[in-house]
């Protein structure tokens, strides 16, 4: 068998190639450790880039969506009205239903919405004098919140607060017992919660939004508070509310700069519905002609006309809303205009 025996020499070339060889891998390990750290640092602050840039981006999207869903909440706010109905039991020659709305609070960085009415029925009586029956003086607050993040089908949720009252100081019941219709006191406060659905959708030159709405009203006077004489099982303080609109907002050619395009409000039709759910009166739960209010109207606006359309509609009140004359049940048309911030669309260019 043969053996290898290193000679002196060969002993010699090993003692130093060695070393010289460790040296080498020593130099090799410590660029690879630099190149790993410093890659390790430059994913981490790319990383860090993209989180930030999403947060950024995220945030960015959430501005937009809080705005749209701000105009969205503008155009389901109540319009102003006024006009004369027909075929009441008192002659009128003059009726207004005066919503003016204050926005206290709407902002991209936020999903609230927060706006504050302040609203007032009127009808001018077709008599000697034409005197103004006691106004209704119905101010209320409500605050919005959206639910989700569609604007093509957005979902939100309204609570509000209001006062009813028609600023007479007479004794609400006459001696007889029956209610001083005239000039007696009329008072109620209530809580409405209410769910909105919609949809939109965009043909060319027009854009068709549709809201569904449906609440829950509850005054306090079921708790024997904040109500006038009389109204306890004679009003209706549980109601449910709901609503259908179409908005139409159609796109014009400007007349100051050619090929650009204005989108205005056009045209609405719009359901409206109240059923009174408690017991009053001794009326069955399904006595439609004393506990439903019901009312359909259309608006148009012409080009020429400024974030005010003219209206024309009909409904029925099982229970009128006018303050003291809450017992007259009747059927009723409408003709007159509309305007508010919430009809007279943002305009906008494209």
């Amino acid at each position: 068998m043969n053996t290898f025996i290193p000679n002196k020499a060969s002993s010699k070339n090993a003692a130093f190639t060695y070393p010289r060889k460790l040296k080498q891998a020593f130099k090799l390990v410590g660029c690879l450790a630099i190149i790993v750290f410093y890659g390790s640092l430059t994913a981490n602050a790319i990383t860090l880039s993209s989180d930030t840039s999403k947060r950024d981006s995220t945030r960015l999207s959430h501005h937009i969506i809080n705005h749209a869903f701000d105009n969205i909440f503008e155009e389901n706010m109540r319009l102003s009205l006024a006009g004369n109905e027909y075929f009441q039991p008192l002659k009128t020659q003059l009726v207004a239903d005066l919503s003016p709305n204050f926005i206290l609070f709407s902002t991209p960085k936020s999903r609230f919405f927060f706006e504050f009415t302040s609203r007032v029925k009127i009808r001018l009586m077709d008599t000697r004098d034409a005197p103004v029956k006691s106004p209704s003086y119905m101010p209320n607050a409500n605050i919005f919140y959206r639910l989700n993040e569609d604007v093509f089908k957005p979902k939100f949720l309204s609570l509000g607060y209001s006062h009813h009252s028609n600023g007479a100081r007479g004794p609400s019941l006459n001696k007889d017992g029956t209610f001083n219709v005239d000039s007696g006191k009329f008072t109620t406060n209530f809580y409405t919660l209410t769910y909105y659905t919609g949809k939109r959708v965009d043909k060319p030159g027009l854009t068709i939004n549709r809201y569904d709405n449906v609440a829950l009203e509850v005054h306090a006077g079921l708790f024997n508070l904040g109500l006038s004489q009389g109204l306890k099982d004679h009003y209706g303080f549980v109601r449910i509310n709901g609503s259908r609109m179409y908005n139409f907002v159609k796109a014009y050619d400007d007349p100051l700069e050619q090929g650009r395009k204005t989108y205005e409000n056009w045209q609405r039709v719009q359901f409206d519905f109240t059923y009174i759910a408690d017991k009053y009166d001794n009326y069955s739960t399904f006595d439609v002609k004393k506990r439903l209010n019901v009312s359909l109207k259309y608006y148009y606006s012409f080009p020429f006309m400024q974030g005010t359309a003219f209206m024309v509609g009909a409904g029925y009140r099982g229970q009128d809303d006018y303050n003291q004359s809450f017992q007259d049940s009747y059927g009723y048309g409408m003709v007159g205009i509309a305007a508010n911030l919430s009809f007279g669309f943002h305009k906008h260019v494209e």
